[in-house]
């Protein structure tokens, strides 16, 4: 089957606090991550890298004058799939199977995912309709060509651990239930959180393999705590503390 040409694969917006939210328009939305680039003094992040059709390091050539830290928030497909562009990558210890050996290996979502994937996904809120996980392809990409790369790690982060940008500190938040090492990165000084798909404004995905509903409540619990300002999220827009507590609240009362 052919699919349209993309114009271009990623699409841009900056943010007033040397943030960048890149995403991909022609993923499907269930798939379509956000992709945080953070400027720091003396090295940049990015925070999940997408899905790895086109090359990520090519669309922030802009953005990026320094090294980057490329971390990951957990090892789902639409998160992954450009950590192996980046020269120092990070992960908790409990997702770096899924670094080492990406297992989407197919833009085909049934030949990706089987009929009893789609299913689950379904019941927990998300139409699937789509042949592909894409829209469009880029320029001379073959859709049969797809396979994620896998990378190299070069450090792995629990709770309590610090990214440090130079002038900016990210304390890693352990947040389970979503997968068994889903983190978040917390900025007390400027009390933001870069969330992962530990908690976004959109259907919660809490029984996948590896998902823990148990430990989702307890994530949620210490969520509700956290006084964020803002929160960028894994998928969805940004949102602040009062929607944090919400979308936490009305998770507990759904699971509890």
């Amino acid at each position: 089957m052919t699919l349209p040409v993309a114009d271009r694969w990623f699409e841009s917006t900056s943010f007033d606090d040397g943030v960048t939210l890149f995403w991909e328009p022609h993923v499907i939305p269930l798939m379509r991550c956000n992709i945080w680039h953070v400027k720091g003094r003396d090295r940049d992040l990015v925070i999940d890298t997408g899905m790895g059709v086109g090359s990520l390091t090519e669309a922030m050539a802009s953005v990026i004058d320094k090294p980057v830290s490329a971390v990951a928030t957990h090892g789902h497909g639409d998160h992954i799939g450009s950590h192996h562009e980046f020269d120092d990558v990070l992960i908790h210890p409990e997702e770096r199977g899924a670094l080492e050996k990406p297992d989407l290996s197919s833009l085909n979502i049934l030949e990706a995912w089987g009929t009893e994937g789609v299913e689950e996904l379904q019941n927990s809120g998300y139409e699937v309709n789509d042949q592909f996980f894409v829209s469009a392809l880029p320029a001379g990409y073959v859709l049969e060509s797809f396979i994620q790369k896998p990378a190299k790690i070069t450090r792995l982060i629990d709770e309590g651990d610090v990214v440090d940008t130079g002038d900016r500190q990210f304390e890693v938040l352990h947040l389970p239930g979503h997968s068994p090492g889903s983190i978040g990165l917390w900025e007390q000084a400027t009390e933001t959180l870069f969330s992962g798909d530990a908690i976004y404004d959109g259907p919660l995905l809490d029984e996948l393999a590896g998902s823990d509903i148990a430990a989702y409540c307890r994530t949620m619990e210490r969520l509700i705590e956290l006084p964020a300002r803002v929160v960028h999220a894994g998928h969805d827009p940004s949102f602040g503390r009062d929607r944090l507590r919400t979308l936490a609240r009305e998770y507990l009362e759904r699971r509890m």
